[in-house]
């Protein structure tokens, strides 16, 4: 037997604009992601495209849904299934930026924690206690680890051991993404995540924070 999804009686702008980010979720993808998987402009589903200038709430076109839909080869029942699953158990909104970012002053406190304006939040199939943030990869220089496009979600309360994969910032501005190798009272030592490439030593005066990496879309 087929079941067909129910629509909810009177639809919000806040109920599409929300299963737009959960059908992004299920796909491993930010909002941004989303948009470029689906040949749209990155930003078209970002959180400042969803009201207009002068404070009226904008919706997303139907052309834009359903190339959305297209590209995660989901159906129309499912996109009205998830208007009305609003938040769900299991799924955490998550402060977002793309990595590029992160080498900027201005959006981490000097324990490593978001800070600030500019972040964008991206809806997880999943829930995790504590502050965490996600970090949306761009380009292929981190492949085959990882790709563009993808959502690494890090957490700098996190215990870092031997091995885990970790996102590193120097007081220089650096950002980096590593293998935890080794951690002496004068050094840190990582690991690349391309094999290829040489292994690393920073002083530990050169190191701003260095945080776990405990989740990726992949």
């Amino acid at each position: 037997m087929i079941r067909h999804a129910r629509a909810p009686g009177m639809l919000t702008n806040d109920q599409v604009w929300g299963a737009l980010d959960r059908l992004a979720a299920r796909a491993g993808l930010s909002p941004s992601g989303l948009a470029r998987r689906a040949g749209l402009d990155p930003t078209t589903f970002n959180k400042s495209k969803r009201i207009t200038p002068d404070g009226r709430a904008r919706w997303p076109s139907t052309e834009s849904i359903a190339k959305a839909l297209t590209a995660t080869g989901s159906s129309l029942d499912l996109f009205v299934e998830l208007i009305g699953d609003g938040a769900t158990q299991g799924e955490a909104s998550v402060p977002l930026i793309g990595f590029g970012l992160a080498a900027n002053g201005g959006y981490f406190d000097e324990l490593g924690f978001p800070s600030g304006k500019g972040w964008n939040e991206v809806v997880l199939p999943w829930a995790e206690d504590g502050r965490v943030y996600a970090l949306e990869i761009s380009g292929d220089s981190m492949h085959p680890a990882y790709r563009d496009g993808d959502i690494i979600v890090v957490s700098p309360g996190t215990a870092i051991r031997r091995g885990d994969r970790v996102v590193v910032k120097t007081r220089t501005g650096e950002v980096m993404v590593k293998q935890f190798k080794r951690r002496t009272a004068r050094t840190i030592e990582l690991q690349p995540l391309n094999p290829v490439r040489a292994e690393r030593t920073l002083a530990a005066a050169e190191v701003a924070w260095i945080a776990r990496i405990i989740w990726a879309s992949q």
